[in-house]
């Protein structure tokens, strides 16, 4: 599947909106006390929120667009040392969705190795994401392009 990768754009946020509340309804089906519940509109939350993030100087939102058709993103960032977290400077992967029809051809390692060039332009030595427990497919992914397990989070309702 021939596909190009780009900067994301305001044209784009119908489609990121879209792809996004995929990714949150997915989340909170696998654990609706950890993630946010989608609600009414999460597309266009999800839209107005990436919105947010497309002129930050220290965050990229990637897309694989093919004809016209995104075919999903990545949405990515620097942080800094964190004491909370144990963890000095790092990239950050957020988000890596792709458009169901599109899956399973190259777009999300592409989009991955994208982001990850990107943040090590800006000086990143790792990057770091998370994905949930019961994502396993998004786990094999990761880890055939390199990550490796370094923590594991859990939640405990009061």
């Amino acid at each position: 599947m021939s596909f190009t990768i780009r900067r994301a754009s305001d044209g784009d946020l119908p489609a990121l909106g879209r792809l996004g509340a995929s990714l949150m309804r997915l989340h909170f089906g696998f654990d609706p006390q950890r993630f946010l519940a989608p609600g009414d509109d999460p597309e266009q939350g999800y839209a107005w929120f990436l919105g947010t993030q497309l002129g930050e100087p220290d965050v990229v939102v990637l897309v694989a667009e093919r004809d016209g058709h995104v075919l999903g993103y990545v949405y990515a960032g620097m942080e800094p040392v964190s004491w909370k977290e144990l963890r000095g400077p790092a990239g950050f992967i957020h988000d890596v969705v792709i458009d169901d029809q599109a899956r399973r051809t190259g777009v999300a390692s592409e989009l991955i190795e994208a982001a990850s060039l990107w943040l090590k332009e800006r000086g990143a030595p790792r990057v770091v994401l998370w994905t949930a427990e019961k994502n396993v497919p998004a786990q094999q992914l990761f880890a055939a392009r390199g990550f490796r397990r370094t923590m594991i989070e859990m939640t405990r309702e009061l």
